[in-house]
């Protein structure tokens, strides 16, 4: 069905390659947004008023257990540039549509700092502040300054601060009560000059030291969490998979001490006054490491991590 704007919503569409546990699903209909005003045309149209309706990214972060019979709005949205400096800081507008780990390489190409713990998590810009993304030790919200959404209800555009997004954990109020309600078109965030390094997290120190990397600057870092990353996760191009995407429990002080004294070996982080104990421990800790349901699988390398080795359905990995 072809319409008067550059896109054309068409039907009967393979998600395939646009999820990365790579199963199969079909979208009864499709549309691709490379610029705002795709948005705007979009909702003129009977197929965004009548059916069902979902935003995809980078599909890293999402199960198709069934086909989908409505409207699947794909974010393309482009761009990447300088908006404002001064002597400390850069602030960086991207598009939604940018993949994110593009726009890490372009900040440390340029040795803006922020981003570079950040390197290699999958998906798009766009999707980003959704879930509030974090590796080794720091999240978006450190560097986040602004968003532009588009309300799908009204086609206006938004602008949320930082406030506004009410960050949490893997959180935001685009996965609270505004879930569903906004198409992410921009984000703008700040980047430091002379960057503070974090790398208190995971095993980045001692990448870092078996490369006699004493003084490291960001792109130190950035190629560290990208060797690191590559030797504990496999490439979904590869096997078909969503990355570590369980949440570690956060546990009061009083309920960890009784864990450590029967697991006098378990593992944790500070968090506030309460205490971060890894997913990926107590999932070993269960036997699951490895573990096959026909086609679907834990990863025999990294217990936060569900494969497909082939042809696993959605509801085979939802079963697992």
């Amino acid at each position: 069905m072809s319409h008067t704007s550059p896109f054309t919503i068409r039907t009967g569409v393979s998600l395939k390659p646009h999820n990365t546990f790579q199963v199969e699903a079909v979208a009864g209909y499709w549309a691709e947004l490379r610029q705002s005003g795709d948005m705007h045309r979009l909702m003129e149209t009977e197929v965004y008023q009548d059916m069902p309706r979902y935003i995809l990214g980078g599909g890293s972060n999402l199960l198709f257990t069934h086909d989908y019979p409505g409207l699947i709005i794909k974010n393309s949205i482009p761009g990447i540039s300088l908006t404002a400096e001064d002597a400390d800081s850069v602030w960086l507008r991207a598009g939604g549509g940018v993949i994110w780990d593009e726009l890490v390489s372009y900040t440390l190409n340029r040795g803006w700092g922020g981003l570079e713990n950040l390197s290699m998590i999958p998906g798009l810009c766009g999707a980003a502040p959704i879930q509030n993304i974090g590796a080794y030790g720091v999240e978006l919200e450190s560097v986040f300054e602004s968003l532009d959404a588009i309300n799908l209800a009204t086609g206006e555009t938004e602008q949320f601060d930082h406030g506004m997004c009410r960050f949490g954990y893997r959180s935001s109020i685009f996965k609270t009560t505004h879930t569903g309600r906004y198409l992410i078109k921009h984000i703008t965030l700040r980047l430091q000059k002379s960057p503070e390094l974090h790398l208190e997290y995971g095993n980045l120190r001692d990448v870092l030291s078996a490369e006699d990397i004493d003084r490291p600057d960001i792109r130190d870092v950035g190629r560290a969490v990208r060797k690191i990353r590559t030797t504990k996760l496999p490439d979904p191009a590869e096997t078909g998979n969503a990355g570590s995407f369980f949440k570690n429990p956060v546990i009061p002080s009083s309920q960890f001490e009784l864990l450590r004294e029967r697991w006098p070996d378990i593992p944790s982080y500070p968090a506030g006054n309460r205490i971060k104990v890894p997913a990926a421990w107590l999932i070993d800790q269960c036997g699951f490491r490895g573990k096959r349901l026909g086609d679907a699988g834990v990863h025999e390398r990294h217990a936060l991590i569900i494969v497909n080795h082939g042809n696993a359905t959605g509801a085979d990995i939802l079963k697992l």
